[in-house]
């Protein structure tokens, strides 16, 4: 009698010991261009801006997030932007480069494993992301899964032509801000926007968004959250868009 409680104590003990195997903690997926120049005579730059996308990436890793990067034809994203602060630290650090360079293609991605997505500017997302169907649909799926969206600068125009599977873009009737029609054609950066595929202002408002602008926005830096959409107008408010991410799902996870 005695053996047989000894067993069995020391069976309980295994269960009580054994390590409770958690769900792994879901990562975040940072979208990207691999476009170099805008394919004018000029050569104007159309790169990843890296102040609006090492920032959010710093922010995402210091919270203990693992961070993939995805493009249209996987591999190298190139960035415009000297390093300087926080770019400069999380590229030696924290490994920015090293999965920048190694981007995924979209169909090496399972959208399950990430619990938001969020897309920097430069110019080159309006060119190769915001029409790349599979990146699009990944936007959709994350979104639809409870995810959060997040942008920066021209990374609205990015997920502006995301559709839902109710046929309705997922900017409809929520507040978006992105870089304004004022900015662009102010600028001689992409000679007033005369060589974009289309503004960001514009195509937000055109599939139903409430584009945020100067006029709309007392704040120029101001980060934007609707729903489930993170965004802000300008490169100063990068990290603060995945800042409000976390808070965000944070807030979510902490819902009845």
């Amino acid at each position: 009698m005695f053996t047989l409680f000894i067993r069995r104590l020391f069976i309980c003990s295994i269960f009580v010991s054994a390590p409770i195997m958690a769900e792994p903690v879901k990562k975040i997926l940072i979208i990207a261009s691999n476009l170099h120049d805008m394919g004018d005579s000029e050569k104007h730059d159309a790169r990843n801006n890296l102040w609006e996308v090492a920032p959010p990436y710093h922010v995402f890793v210091s919270h203990g997030f693992e961070v993939d990067f995805v493009s249209p034809k996987g591999g190298n994203v190139p960035f415009m932007m000297d390093p300087l602060g926080i770019s400069s630290y999380t590229i030696k650090y924290e490994g920015f480069l090293d999965k920048a360079n190694h981007s995924f293609m979209p169909n090496d991605i399972d959208h399950s494993q990430y619990w938001g997505v969020y897309i920097g500017g430069g110019y080159g997302p309006l060119f190769d992301v915001a029409n790349n169907q599979a990146i699009q649909t990944l936007i959709a799926s994350i979104y639809q899964a409870g995810g959060i969206v997040g942008g920066g600068g021209h990374g609205a125009g990015a997920f502006a032509n995301v559709k839902l599977t109710n046929g309705e873009f997922l900017v409809k009737g929520k507040r978006i801000a992105g870089f304004p029609n004022e900015t662009e054609q102010a600028k001689s950066w992409a000679k007033q926007g005369t060589l974009l595929p289309f503004l960001v202002e514009n195509q937000l408002n055109k599939n139903g968004a409430l584009a945020q602008n100067k006029q709309t926005l007392k704040d120029k830096t101001e980060v934007v959250i609707d729903q489930r959409i993170v965004s802000t107008m300008f490169l100063p408010s990068a990290a603060l868009v995945a800042k409000e991410m976390i808070l965000l799902k944070e807030q979510l996870a902490a819902m009845p």
